[in-house]
């Protein structure tokens, strides 16, 4: 059988006040476009497919509309929540989604059997896929307890309990012909963030070791990760990476979608299919002067400006490269921490004084900002 496996998508994605509505949509267009080329059997995204727990009505339809469209292609389609999806709003789409011929999981179910999910290809390939969507740390005890698993403790680690959660839903992976699956969200040992994934979720707290999937898994399927990779275990890991760079922290990723081949009884064949519809982001820095002479790639752009602060100084970066999404002081110009002068106690000081001292703190010797301060501050006080 064939696979296609994609995640985090992140539609309604916001990068510093920027929309990629379009982007989203020229994106997802190469994805389908991919699984029109490849003719999958099955289509797994593994969750985050909004960037929201609110997704507007615009975002709603871009992903009804790919899963949608994805499903026409001939393959089953399964995709589940993300930590950044709103795992209910998912589930009540799931009447939609049935009529359609699409399997969505957007939280954890009382019934494990739920999460197993049977298929055949047009072959005759069996395959079953266990789908867990995003668990925290509080859903994660709670769907322990309600599998009636051994007692769950509160101070067990959150490892613990994803992997009672996974030995459960995939306690009959045994068939020799069949090939068994794994789809999650979450946060592998080992593996490399790719830069734009939420903190709180990738902390040591919240990730597990390799060792929570079965042997018997023939590839699982992760999302969360936003950087494509492999990862060591006792079976094929893999993150997909999302197909568009979500934020400047992700400008080295490599968008793409994964294909996978497969059968009960041979190894699971990867390669990442490239996916390059996104506009690509980029960090550039200089003077005004060197950033005026710079050719600038067609891209949205992070600029470290090598100038001292002052006034307006924003507003001539714009003016020269209006693709500037974030404009800060050059790192390299700043002082470091403790250097300097030397911030004075807050007591007995006015708020002239402190901005003063602030201002003098990070090498700012602009007056104009001072005096537009002391504007603004006679406003408020009066």
């Amino acid at each position: 059988m064939k696979i296609l496996h994609t995640s985090d998508w992140h539609v309604g994605k916001v990068l510093k006040g920027q929309s990629r509505a379009e982007e989203h949509k020229r994106v997802l267009a190469g994805v389908i476009d991919v699984a029109r080329a490849e003719s999958p059997d099955l289509v797994i995204v593994a969750g985050d497919l909004y960037d929201t727990a609110a997704p507007t009505p615009e975002a709603t339809r871009l992903v009804t509309r790919a899963l949608t469209a994805l499903r026409r292609t001939g393959a089953d389609v399964v995709a589940i929540g993300g930590n950044h999806d709103n795992g209910q709003a998912l589930d009540a789409l799931r009447p939609w989604a049935e009529a359609a011929g699409i399997t969505l999981r957007g939280g954890v179910r009382d019934n494990p059997d739920e999460h197993v999910i049977d298929g055949t290809t047009a072959g005759g390939e069996r395959w079953r896929l266990a789908a867990l969507p995003f668990l925290s740390q509080r859903y994660a005890i709670r769907a322990v307890e309600m599998y009636e698993l051994t007692a769950a403790e509160t101070t067990q680690t959150y490892a613990d309990h994803l992997g009672r959660v996974l030995g459960r839903l995939t306690e009959s992976f045994t068939e020799p012909d069949r090939v068994h699956l794994v789809t999650a969200h979450l946060t592998v040992v080992g593996a490399t963030t790719g830069g734009g994934e939420r903190d709180a979720h990738t902390v040591l707290g919240y990730a597990v070791p390799a060792t929570v999937f079965p042997g018997t898994a023939h590839y699982v399927a992760l999302g969360h990760l936003h950087r494509s990779q492999r990862v060591q275990g006792p079976c094929p890991i893999r993150y997909s990476g999302s197909p568009l760079a979500v934020d400047f922290g992700e400008q080295e990723n490599v968008p793409s979608v994964t294909v996978v081949e497969v059968t009960a009884t041979t190894a699971a064949q990867v390669r990442e299919v490239p996916v390059t519809a996104a506009t690509t982001l980029r960090t550039v820095r200089g003077t005004l002067a060197q950033l005026a002479e710079m050719d600038v790639p067609d891209a949205w752009l992070r600029v470290f400006v090598r100038e001292q602060p002052r006034a307006g100084l924003r507003e001539e970066v714009q003016e020269l490269l209006p693709q500037a999404l974030e404009i800060r002081i050059d790192p390299e110009l700043l002082p470091a921490p403790g250097s300097g002068t030397r911030v004075a106690q807050r007591a007995g000081r006015s708020p002239r004084q402190l901005f003063a001292d602030y201002l003098d703190s990070r090498g700012h010797t602009d007056d104009g900002v001072r005096e537009l301060f002391d504007e603004l501050f006679e406003e408020v006080d009066h």
